[in-house]
């Protein structure tokens, strides 16, 4: 399986991202849906013969079952450290935590680290956009974690573009480690991001990585399958129940595309994104699912199917930790255990 770079940096990650938020005992942080340990293993060993090398998660999911599941399955796999790529992420140091930023981050980081079972990261993320902290003090601080080797790279996700751009002039302006990649919220029915986060990211030679890339499994599957995520997962219902019927028309779009084509839902969509230029991040609640993705890196829409698909979206408004995390509603004077229920991407 052929490999993409990820922005302008040396790692070479699989055109697919393993999203990996649906590993952890149910119900064990904020979703009912997700899988215990034996259902885990599976999932990833086959990720890894599909050749996907690049696995996303954080220390929210499943309130670190996620980061500990994939540690102990990629040693148990036999997974040579230097063949896989793992992007975790911090949360935004709360205003009531008296730490300095490097303390906090790196505290952050050493407990990851520990579950991951890995003296290093690949990519470390700033999960949200920090309006408490000097963006130079976040910025200070990975730098220093960049350099003692704990970190390779950096990245950003749920943020605007213009904080992107920001930070990125400050770290090049100071000599810092700029971000390389954003992590946004982007896939067939929800769009936004190409009004300015993706020209923004191009400026800069950043790497798009989408979350939700097949909206909760609704670009995945036709409308009459039901899951048990599809049942549970009342966070996606919130996020894109107010536009079925606009998105309806994308999505039977994509039914239609896979049918002509005989692959899934989701490598039609997946291979959408990759042609817009993105490393997608999909997760999977079951073996086969993998073979979806490792359909998509081989799929390439033509120039009409790219065209039908585009055709019909219509603007949104934000949803999710975007309408939350925002300038004058900031939810970072509350305390850690009451910020859980804004991450469930």
């Amino acid at each position: 399986m052929d490999k993409t770079r990820l922005g302008t940096t040396d790692v070479m990650v699989s055109p697919v991202c393993l999203g990996c938020m649906g590993f952890g005992e149910p119900g064990h942080g904020q979703h009912e849906w997700t899988l215990d340990y034996a259902q885990t293993k599976p999932i990833i060993q086959r990720a890894l013969e599909a050749g996907i090398n690049f696995f996303d998660t954080a220390p929210v999911y499943s309130d670190g079952d996620s980061e500990a599941f994939i540690g102990r399955a990629l040693k148990e796999l036999g997974a040579k450290r230097k063949d896989v790529v793992l992007a975790t992420k911090f949360y935004p140091k709360p205003v009531e935590n008296e730490q300095t930023t490097l303390a906090y981050i790196e505290s952050c980081l050493d407990a990851s680290l520990a579950r991951l079972q890995t003296d290093y990261v690949d990519l470390y993320i700033l999960h949200m956009w920090d309006y408490n902290t000097p963006i130079e003090e976040t910025l200070e601080a990975l730098d220093s974690l960049v350099k003692a080797k704990k970190i390779r790279h950096i990245g950003i996700s749920n943020a605007y573009a213009w904080q992107v751009a920001m930070a990125n002039t400050i770290a090049k302006e100071r000599g810092l480690t700029p971000f390389v990649s954003i992590q946004g919220h982007y896939n067939l029915i929800f769009r936004e991001e190409e009004r300015e986060m993706i020209p923004c990211a191009n400026f800069f030679g950043m790497v798009i990585t989408p979350y939700s890339s097949l909206a909760g499994g609704r670009l995945a599957r036709k409308k009459t399958v039901d899951t048990k995520r599809k049942e549970l997962d009342s966070y996606a219902r919130f996020k894109y129940d107010k536009t079925e019927e606009e998105d309806r028309k994308i999505i039977d779009e994509v039914e239609k595309i896979a049918g002509e084509l005989c692959v899934s839902m989701a490598s039609v969509s997946l291979a959408w994104l990759m042609a817009k230029g993105a490393v997608p991040i999909a997760g999977a609640t079951k073996p086969e699912q993998i073979e979806a993705m490792k359909a998509a890196m081989c799929l390439q829409l033509n120039e009409a199917q790219m065209e039908c698909l585009d055709a019909n979206y219509i603007p949104h408004a934000l949803v999710g930790v975007m309408a939350q995390n925002k300038p004058g509603s900031s939810p970072f004077s509350r305390k850690d255990a009451d910020l859980k229920h804004l991450e469930k991407q």
